[in-house]
């Protein structure tokens, strides 16, 4: 599959389908491209130094990794055989929280570096301290190719994201931090509710959550 696709993905096609293992390599080029300016990602793998690209590119390809090791909900939308959206989420007491496996964080280490490590995991502590819910879904990475996006496939992958969530019994809603403020609306029309602002290293976003009953 090439990701550098023209040709406008219709909506007839589109089927959501959990990712397989040999879909991973095309779903982290896709979500470069989703996180390559997020303000966050550039505050934490320091975009004004020399190899942003290859830091951000690494992180994205060990963090799809641990989820496929994990076991962790990664949906993506298909048209035919076209990857052209990605959603990847954390279950309700899943092992995979913020401090991830041994040897995640080594790779990290090797691969982001210790601060960019060190900046990830911190964020992630800090965000899952102000959810408002003991058992949810959170909302890791999400990212619709560029070619794509103002066609309904966000809205697409929204429903896809609330479908795992109701599946688990357990959940008691889906939890998401928004950097960008032209995000903020969409999550809003999902019925994400706004927790609070959290500033997260030099970066504000807007803590999110969409509650199981609505």
């Amino acid at each position: 599959m090439e990701l550098e696709q023209q040709q406008m993905a219709s909506l007839d096609n589109i089927k959501a389908i959990y990712l397989a293992a040999e879909d991973l390599k095309i779903a982290a080029s896709l979500l470069y491209l989703a996180y390559y300016d997020d303000p966050l990602f550039v505050d934490i793998f320091n975009s004004e130094k020399e190899g942003y690209e290859s830091r951000l590119r690494s992180a994205i390809r060990e963090e799809l990794n641990a989820f496929w090791l994990a076991k962790q909900p990664m949906v993506g939308l298909f048209d035919d055989e076209r990857l052209v959206a990605v959603a990847c989420l954390v279950n309700p007491n899943a092992e995979l929280g913020p401090n991830r496996f041994w040897h995640w964080r080594l790779r990290m280490l090797l691969t982001a570096g210790y601060f960019s490590t060190k900046q990830m995991v911190e964020k992630e502590t800090r965000i899952r301290e102000r959810v408002p819910a003991e058992n949810y879904h959170m909302l890791s990475l999400i990212g619709v190719h560029p070619y794509h996006q103002h066609n309904g496939l966000g809205h697409m992958l929204m429903s896809a994201i609330e479908g795992i969530m109701l599946e688990d019994y357990d959940s008691q809603g889906v939890g998401m931090f928004v950097t960008l403020p032209k995000c903020l609306s969409f999550f809003e029309n999902g019925h994400y509710d706004l927790v609070e602002e959290l500033k997260v290293g030099r970066i504000k976003g807007h803590l999110m959550f969409r509650p199981r009953e609505i």
